[in-house]
């Protein structure tokens, strides 16, 4: 890894840890006035915890000595001591192991930070610290080795006689893994009080735009930097993350404005990350029409999803599993209709003449990461509920659980 390589990576982990912030800013926007801080405080929560636990364990588990294909040897770089040495030696020659492995951080801390929208107002601040600390090692480790660090989901394990699937930046590692746990811990959680009968709007729609702005620019390190080379495709991952995303906002508004009659700051924001989501694992797949229409098939298919929530019974409070579930599905599974011919990986979709099996391999990845990220955190979720228990008192939802957790409000009132 030669020096313009080294800059590039270093800068794309810097622009991805910016985004944890940046969700800071559009989770705090779109909660209510009296939750806001304890939103921000659940992302940059999610920083300090993972973290440090990424370099005790969280980085073994993910790209140490396989277990079976299962995870990571946890005790095969215990600390990083292995490639901390290796690292500052540039004799050994594995100088670039120490980098990824920063790289990698930024993603473990999104990942878990991207689950807190979904249980807004009403989540115990200890029981979301125990959960992220559980969640990152058990949930998003494992995952992350699977896809890789040569582990289950790779040509080594299940997929040795099958096309081998392609993500380039985390569709199921990040995004669909994401909203799996999202869900559970809605469903553990229940419904806020008032949920379907009185407005529960955000209370500040310039923070939802400041945080969308800040996502977006992060979100060219977290994709193009996953190519790990300053090269064309780094710059064909980047012109895919630019239009996907513009076309993902323009079909959420498209959307909003034939159902609603009107097209709004938050459904530009939120088809925003629709589209960013959805070209996550496709980014290195497919050509820039294949971008735009994968991104805005994105924005339509999340908009529509964010409303089943109320025909459901679900309380998705920032609307999680709509965005990150359901645009996180179809990016990856459209890499099996719109990867071209010509794509880095070497394996076309449906529509470019190769076949189904590359589409079979999308579905085959995306199932059996819902499967495991729904079982094992409803096992962590089940496990912090009859022990400290997840959710605070009726009193302190209804006052609010910003002054309740942390003894702090966002807003002084005018006296």
């Amino acid at each position: 890894m030669d020096s313009p390589n080294v800059a590039w990576l270093l800068t794309s982990a810097s622009l991805v840890l910016l985004m944890t912030p940046g969700l800071a800013l559009f989770y705090g926007g779109m909660s209510r006035r009296k939750s806001v801080l304890n939103m921000m405080m659940m992302s940059f929560s999610a920083i300090g915890v993972v973290g440090v636990l990424w370099v005790i364990v969280g980085y073994s588990v993910s790209a140490g000595d396989t277990v079976g294909g299962w995870f990571g040897n946890p005790a095969s770089d215990f600390g990083m001591q292995s490639i901390f040495q290796s690292g500052v030696d540039e004799a050994e020659g594995t100088e670039a192991d120490l980098i990824l492995a920063a790289f990698g951080a930024t993603f473990a801390i999104i990942t878990v930070a991207l689950i807190s929208g979904a249980v807004a107002d009403r989540m115990k601040f200890s029981a979301w610290l125990v959960f992220a600390a559980l969640w990152a090692v058990i949930v998003y480790s494992p995952v992350s080795h699977w896809v890789w660090g040569g582990g289950l989901l790779s040509s080594d394990y299940l997929f040795s006689d099958l096309t081998a699937p392609q993500d380039i930046a985390g569709g199921t590692v990040v995004h669909i893994n994401a909203g799996v746990a999202a869900l559970v811990l809605v469903l553990l959680l229940g419904k806020r009080k008032g949920f379907g009968k009185e407005p529960m709007r955000p209370h500040n729609l310039t923070l939802v735009m400041l945080g969308a702005a800040l996502l977006w620019f992060g979100w060219f390190g977290f994709n193009a930097g996953s190519w790990w080379e300053a090269d064309v495709f780094a710059a064909q991952i980047w012109l895919n993350t630019l239009v996907a995303t513009a076309a993902g906002m323009l079909g959420w508004l498209l959307l909003e404005k034939l159902r609603d009659g009107k097209a709004t700051s938050l459904g530009s924001a939120s088809g925003v990350v629709a589209g960013l989501v959805a070209i996550t694992p496709a980014g290195l797949s497919v050509s820039p029409l294949g971008a735009i229409t994968l991104g805005f098939i994105a924005g339509i298919l999340s908009a529509l999803a964010v409303g089943l929530k109320y025909k459901l019974g679900y309380d998705d409070s920032l609307d999680v599993v709509g965005v990150h579930l359901v645009a996180g599905l179809w990016g990856t599974v459209a890499v099996g209709l719109f990867a071209t011919d010509v794509n880095a990986f070497g394996d076309a979709g449906l529509f470019y003449g190769g076949g189904a099996s590359l589409l079979v391999s999308q579905i085959i990845a995306a199932v059996v990461v819902m499967a495991y990220s729904a079982i094992a955190t409803l096992i962590i979720g089940l496990a912090i509920k009859f022990t400290i228990g997840l959710r605070v008192s009726d009193e302190d939802e209804v006052a609010g659980i910003d002054f309740a957790e942390h003894g702090e409000t966002a807003y002084e009132e005018a006296i």
